[in-house]
């Protein structure tokens, strides 16, 4: 497996990370997506995805996606937060969760970061036996108020 990080406007986001992160992300269209990450890059956001050995990352082998960043807060103190991880239907339970896992590490490690986190829908309970057997601890609830839905 071969995980690389995508700039903004690569043309693989759209072609191969996009379906994929759609997986996860239904609300997202092109337009939008390519709107957050030129936004959001800014703001700290990247995006690695993970490819088939031999795929090369540009015939259509994306098979996971994590989207992260770096914070720096008063809570964490420095932190690397997942906001995407999704690994393709077909390619669950073959390692590329782990594998990204590994990765962001990789990233959080490299950057000096205490943590390595993320939020996780209630209604995920694969996700969450997945996030548990990665070692990850549940260490608080997530509040959201709604103000209105992406795309309006």
């Amino acid at each position: 497996m071969k995980i690389i990080d995508l700039e903004p406007g690569d043309p693989r986001l759209a072609s191969e990370v996009l379906p994929v992160l759609r997986e996860l992300r239904p609300h997202l269209t092109p337009e939008l997506f390519a709107e957050v990450y030129a936004t959001g890059h800014g703001q700290g956001l990247r995006f690695s995805a993970a490819y088939e050995e031999g795929t090369g990352g540009g015939d259509g082998g994306c098979v996971g996606v994590a989207g992260w960043r770096i914070i720096v807060n008063t809570s964490s103190v420095k932190k690397l937060y997942v906001d995407d991880l999704v690994t393709k239907e077909t390619a669950r339970s073959t390692g590329v969760g782990h594998a990204l896992v590994a990765h962001l590490e990789g990233h959080a490690r490299e950057a000096g970061c205490y943590e390595l986190n993320l939020d996780s829908g209630t209604h995920r309970t694969g996700a969450h036996r997945f996030y548990l057997r990665e070692r990850f601890d549940i260490v608080a609830f997530h509040f959201t108020r709604e103000l209105r839905t992406p795309g309006e």
